[in-house]
């Protein structure tokens, strides 16, 4: 199980693609510091000026002409933001709490690969033993198809019960056949999920070590650490600091602008330069823009805060649901083990039972089939509820928020999402990604 939970870990092309996803929300916090930055524009412009004058029935150079000149014009702008409301501040807090909800949601995506990991390869463990015990039962059914006939050719039972066992054969092999798709079925989600064929499968064992003693520790931690409402928190920490952007708006703007223009040739003359430049702060008051639409802005976006604190709430309701849910199951896996496995040891003891009866006359070839059939349920049945016991103590950790690479000790690196953001955060120039794309 280790190992195929680390191959899903590290191969799992969902996950990789959500981590590229989160990649992409880091640039989210140089974009946001952009807005704090010194703007620099530099701009250039030539061309050929032609110029000719005349006056009709006057002839001169005084008052008539032509002359051609190349012009042009360079200069630059540099623009330095000192006061804007406080936008750039809200916009990075903003930037940085969309990036913690995302780790989250990468964190949620984790757990579900490692629950469908563990889900997939107890699915192929099930119904690799379902094959292996149909496949036994119509060997068994061969024999006693066998000995039916036999026994009908001396005298001691009737056609009736040769087409007996000749039906339940024909059904087990149906059986077997029905096993052998859902196994191969199995063997592609587990294909999809882990990204190579299950080979050599070895038993598993549950995690129930990590879980607490009851349902109400289960509850408590998973409030505090289930990624579906930490990623909800932040995504409230954004909607409030959205709302301060919108405000900010409203504020005064306070720029520090240097503007220096060369002009060559000017008005066609030859030799003729002009420079300007001007240097100073630049202060823009916002009275009455866009018609309000700021003003409807900032009360829409107070309206999300508190969708955003009701979908914190939703996800708390949620996740107590699912771990009661599957906390249930758990409890109903174990105590299903214990009622198969006494169902099965009584039944194999029936079925010897009814085949010593049987073979004196006190049974008929029926109640021998049919205890047959009994075994075969019931241990179709154990291996079920081993293989639901195993899926359902994953299934309570990744309901608690703690089905995880680390808590599973599983031998891989762990993807740190941190490490990007740290390599691109005080990025100010450049187009390579830190892997050099």
């Amino acid at each position: 199980m280790a190992g195929a939970l680390a191959s899903a870990y590290s191969t799992n092309p969902d996950l990789n693609q959500q981590r590229a996803g989160l990649r992409a929300t880091d640039e989210s916090v140089p974009q946001a510091l952009a807005l704090g930055r010194p703007n620099i524009v530099g701009s250039g412009q030539y061309g050929i000026s032609h110029r000719y004058a005349s006056l009709p029935g006057v002839s001169g150079s005084a008052f008539g002409g032509r002359s051609t000149n190349d012009i042009g014009n360079v200069g630059a702008t540099i623009t330095q933001n000192i006061f804007n409301g406080n936008q750039t501040l809200n916009s990075v807090r903003s930037a940085e709490s969309s990036i913690l909800s995302a780790r989250e949601v990468l964190r949620g995506t984790e757990q579900r690969i490692l629950q469908n990991g563990a889900t997939s390869y107890m699915d192929v463990l099930r119904d690799t033993a379902i094959v292996a015990l149909r496949r036994n039962n119509i060997t068994v059914l061969v024999e006693q198809l066998r000995q039916t006939r036999y026994r009908f050719q001396l005298g001691d039972v009737t056609k009736t019960d040769v087409a007996q066992a000749e039906s339940s054969l024909e059904n087990a092999r149906s059986e077997y056949f029905a096993a052998q798709a859902n196994l191969k079925i199995s063997i592609a989600n587990f294909r999809q999920v882990i990204g190579h064929e299950p080979n050599q499968l070895q038993p598993a064992a549950t995690v129930e070590k990590y879980l607490p003693a009851n349902l109400d520790k289960a509850v408590i931690v998973a409030f505090a650490e289930h990624p579906s409402i930490q990623s909800a928190r932040h995504a409230v920490d954004q909607a409030a600091s959205q709302v301060k952007i919108i405000e900010g708006q409203l504020y005064p703007q306070v720029d520090f602008v240097a503007n220096t223009l060369k002009n060559l040739n000017v008005n066609g003359q030859k030799g003729y330069q002009r420079y300007a430049t001007t240097v100073g702060p630049q202060v823009t008051v916002p009275l009455y823009a866009n018609g309000g639409i700021t003003y409807a802005q900032i009360r829409q976006a107070k309206e999300q805060v508190t969708q955003a604190q009701l979908q914190a709430d939703l996800q708390k309701t949620q996740v107590r649901a699912t771990l009661v849910s599957t906390w249930g199951e758990l409890e109903t896996a174990r105590a299903t083990i214990q009622s198969a496995e006494a169902s099965v040891r009584a039944s194999e003891i029936a079925l010897t039972g009814v085949r010593l009866e049987a073979q004196v006359g006190q049974r008929t070839t029926l109640d021998v089939l049919n205890a047959q059939q009994t075994l075969l349920s019931m241990r179709v049945r154990l291996v079920t509820a081993q293989r639901d016991r195993v899926v359902a103590s994953y299934a309570v950790l990744g309901a608690m928020g703690k089905l995880t690479a680390a808590n599973l000790h599983l031998g891989v690196i762990q993807y740190d999402p941190t490490v990007h953001f740290k390599q691109i955060k005080d990025k100010w120039v450049g187009i390579r990604t830190p892997d050099g794309r």
